[in-house]
């Protein structure tokens, strides 16, 4: 049983719903590795109230947060300072507490590109000088774009259905980098995308359970044409996508790895620490085992 006392600090989850979050399970775990003093708890927060919440955290002294949707985008508007790369993705994830100007709150973060680099440095995958192809055109793949670019990848390409949701990502990250290595194109159109040995990285929900056997792109070609692929989905841990890779010989991987590092990296935020790969590597196996409870997965 934990010891929570007075000195202990207090760290959570901002967002609705955050029941079924494992993020508690990766700072907790954590916290014992380290021996820090320090507990995470989720927060339910509705969406008009996130400025209370996050004002209200401040004034209880609460380190700091994560915030997980609907929240990414709103919780901007209260904070006192925004990292520059997540201003211009236009959504943070984690919050710690600062002073700018002499006005107190919390900066903002996004620990989610952070997740994914770490991930692909895990797993050897270099973004540098290679051709990436996402599919979709969320929030998600909006922060994977800045990330791709930003590491170095010579050409990105946005498959959506939405094309316009797809060419405001690609403009937004050319624009930031003063160069044109992005662009947008109809998901229905991937077979003229002029690209091969291409990573893909899938960032939609299409595949989550309960619904394991859709995948956006069903065609081989696309799947023979990539070197790899990388499914944000993490539930279930072999989705249709990662099936699809794997047939033609291609290595696949999901998300939970992303997520345990974008949840290390705003640890080392709050707790101005240095995460070991030996921490990281024992959480991921106390991450995969809750997973496999959590869900019944034999693949996990």
């Amino acid at each position: 049983m934990r010891d929570i006392k007075g000195t202990t600090s207090v760290c959570g989850l901002i967002g609705n719903p955050v029941a079924h979050s494992i993020s508690p399970l990766i700072h907790n775990t954590l916290a014992q590795l380290r021996g820090d003093d320090f507990v995470y708890v989720p927060f339910k927060v509705e969406e008009n109230r996130v400025e209370e919440a996050v004002k209200g955290a401040y004034a209880l002294n609460v380190l700091g947060m994560n915030v997980t949707v609907p929240h990414k985008q709103h919780v901007l508007q209260t904070l006192v300072e925004v990292d520059s790369i997540a201003q211009a993705i236009g959504a943070v994830n984690t919050l710690v507490r600062t002073t700018k100007d002499g006005i107190s709150g919390y900066k903002g973060y996004n620990t989610d590109i952070l997740g994914l680099e770490r991930e692909l440095e895990d797993i050897g995958l270099s973004l540098k000088d290679r051709e990436v192809v996402l599919l979709g055109a969320g929030g998600a793949a909006r922060a994977i774009a800045f990330l791709c670019v930003q590491k170095g990848a010579a050409q990105v390409v946005i498959l959506n259905r939405t094309v316009s949701k797809a060419e405001s990502i690609a403009n937004a990250v050319n624009l930031y980098f003063n160069q044109s290595s992005v662009r947008a194109m109809d998901i229905n159109d991937y077979d003229k995308m002029g690209v091969n040995d291409y990573i893909a990285i899938q960032t939609t929900s299409v595949g989550l359970h309960p619904n394991n056997d859709d995948v956006i792109i069903r065609d081989d070609q696309f799947y023979k044409n990539a070197a790899a692929g990388v499914d944000i989905i993490y539930n279930p841990s072999i989705t249709a996508f990662m099936k699809l890779m794997d047939k033609h010989g291609k290595p696949a991987y999901n998300g939970l790895k992303m997520l345990l590092y974008q949840g290390i990296a705003a640890y080392e935020l709050w707790m101005n620490c240095t995460v070991t790969k030996e921490m990281a590597d024992k959480i991921y196996e106390v991450m995969k085992k809750d997973c496999f409870l959590a869900f019944g997965n034999e693949d996990t």
